[in-house]
């Protein structure tokens, strides 16, 4: 049976949903507001290169079907293991090497990964939709409405969805371009506990793979939410913090601020995805814990039920 499907939102998730209807052979088209697809994926070049803004990382886990998805995105080049080694850093500069799970990373940005879901899919982008109800986007006949996108937003663009209101922490990412490396060499990511402006920093020439002088920055969530309507003013003090932490003694060459509102959930429903008659929601919040292998995760199973309704 062919599957009417429009999905609103065009991040991992919402590409994950719209790839399995297709894959099932049903047809689908995505929305998205943005230039291109990649939601909090999102690169933006600076300085005439890419550098990833939102998610630093993801890891595969062992739900087999992403685990065939990442093992695919290596053998093409899409994706690559990054490091399983990250910092913490205190209060005090103190710095322990700490050991995990393989994170991966995407060579040519994490928008990539989200690309590469949308080949052979109709993806309409710059579009900004201002109404959703089940069946319908801005009144016109949608078939099954999916909306791909932090809870708030989808509040905003619908009436009397009966889903619990969820809450999202904000993030500032900062990015600072230096002349040179100028920090270890062993650094690749790092968590910061006690500072009240910096909560982890990546490497990005090091995720990356081309060695570039960049790090990017994540600001708390008390430090985005002060910053939210001016997010260049988070820039001083996060480069003072990045500067202490890591023992840098000189100015970055270049500094770009980027706020995300939405930037992660505070907690997870527990759920794959919500579902109703014409319209459902996908995302990172739906699932046990919050990353981009929860989002493609839930936007999958979305679109597997969808396809097979």
């Amino acid at each position: 049976m062919t599957v009417n499907v429009t999905v609103v939102g065009g991040g991992i998730s919402g590409l994950a949903c719209a790839r399995a209807v297709w894959d099932a052979g049903g047809s689908v088209r995505v929305i998205d507001r943005g230039r291109r697809p990649g939601g909090r994926l999102s690169s933006r070049t600076i300085d005439g290169r890419a550098v990833d803004l939102g998610a630093s990382y993801f890891v595969v886990g062992e739900d087999e079907r992403f685990v065939r998805v990442a093992a695919d995105w290596e053998a093409r080049g899409v994706a690559r293991g990054w490091t399983d080694t990250f910092s913490a850093i205190d209060a005090d500069v103190s710095v322990t090497r700490k050991t995990g799970p393989l994170r991966w990373a995407a060579p040519g940005g994490s928008r990539a990964l989200v690309l590469d879901l949308a080949d052979d899919v109709d993806v309409e982008s710059g579009r900004e939709v201002t109404h959703a109800a089940p069946f319908r986007v801005d009144g016109l006949d949608a078939g099954e409405v999916v909306l791909a996108m932090p809870e708030p937003q989808a509040r905003r663009l619908t009436h009397g969805i009966p889903v619990a209101p969820q809450e999202w922490e904000p993030v500032i990412a900062v990015v600072l371009r230096w002349d040179e490396r100028r920090w270890p060499a062993d650094l690749h990511g790092a968590f910061v506990n006690g500072d009240p402006e910096v909560a982890f920093l990546a490497d990005d020439g090091d995720r990356r793979g081309d060695d570039a002088p960049v790090l990017v920055v994540h600001t708390t969530g008390a430090a985005a939410r002060r910053y939210l309507d001016d997010p260049d003013a988070a820039i001083p003090p996060v480069v003072a913090a990045t500067r202490r932490l890591l023992g840098i003694d000189v100015e970055p060459v270049s500094a770009v601020a980027h706020r995300w509102t939405f930037a992660r959930p505070t907690r997870t429903t527990g759920e794959p995805f919500f579902r109703s008659p014409g319209l459902s929601l996908c995302g990172d919040a739906w699932g046990e814990s919050a990353s981009v292998r929860t989002a493609w995760a839930s936007g999958d199973a979305l679109g597997r039920a969808l396809a097979a309704s």
